[in-house]
């Protein structure tokens, strides 16, 4: 069974099995440890709890996560619609998009590292380094030669000669700059188009003087229409998934 439909089975089973057996408790104590292997563990408790609260940024900044949302707040800033579509509805499509193209990956990372995991056929050292070759891969396939360069300068590390020799703490900071240098260039043609449709509408305004009226009010209607017309969502998703191709 894949990942995605471990998850959902999960996802569907857990409110009938909180309805089952009731609310559980947690109950967290602080006492006196009689053994060291009892104090290794508390410790290794506590740095799992510490990496899965920042697990999520992790992951979110590792994938295509950021180049999606910021292109999509472009999308809602360059029609002047405010909070339509809401700030909800965004982060949703920014992440139900994430999980479509990020899916070979995630399907990869599955069958390589946590399947043979799970069935206990190799470590847990071997399972997290085979799960990062699959997303080391992708981030690879999107950084730009320049903003790596950039960061291997600034770590005054020597100069790699080949991927194996970037490490995660150079790569991940470099993906995310070329996130957001490509998230700000399809920003920019967005804005084009409703730019052009404001500078008509100023224009047509000033010539009839009617100077007091602001000429926002007048180029939305047609910013959405114009919108629609050329179905305008489909080409937006569209270019972001073909962008990651």
């Amino acid at each position: 069974m894949k990942l995605k439909s471990v998850l959902l089975l999960l996802l569907l089973l857990l409110p009938m099995g909180v309805y089952a057996a009731g609310l559980p408790t947690i109950t967290v104590g602080i006492g006196e440890a009689n053994d060291p292997g009892e104090v290794s563990t508390a410790l290794q408790i506590l740095v799992v709890l510490t990496i899965l609260s920042v697990a999520p940024a992790i992951l979110l900044m590792t994938t295509g996560f950021t180049r999606i949302v910021i292109v999509l707040s472009f999308m809602r800033q360059a029609m002047g619609t405010q909070s339509a579509p809401s700030n909800q509805i965004v982060i949703g499509l920014a992440l139900f998009l994430t999980f479509f193209i990020m899916a070979p990956v995630f399907d990869q990372i599955n069958e390589q590292a946590l399947q043979p995991y799970l069935d206990k056929e190799i470590s847990q050292e071997q399972a997290l380094e085979l799960a990062l070759e699959p997303m080391r891969g992708f981030m690879f396939s999107q950084v730009g030669e320049k903003d790596l360069q950039l960061l291997v300068d600034i770590s005054k590390s020597p100069q790699p000669e080949n991927r194996e020799d970037i490490s995660l703490m150079t790569l991940i900071p470099a993906f995310m700059l070329s996130e957001l240098k490509r998230a700000f260039q399809m920003g920019f043609l967005l804005f084009i188009p409703f730019l052009m449709v404001d500078m008509i509408v100023a224009s047509i305004l000033m010539a009839m003087g009617m100077m007091m009226l602001p000429p926002i009010i007048i180029s939305l209607p047609f910013k959405i229409l114009l919108f629609v017309l050329v179905d305008g969502w489909s080409l937006v998703v569209g270019s972001l998934v073909q962008s990651f191709g």
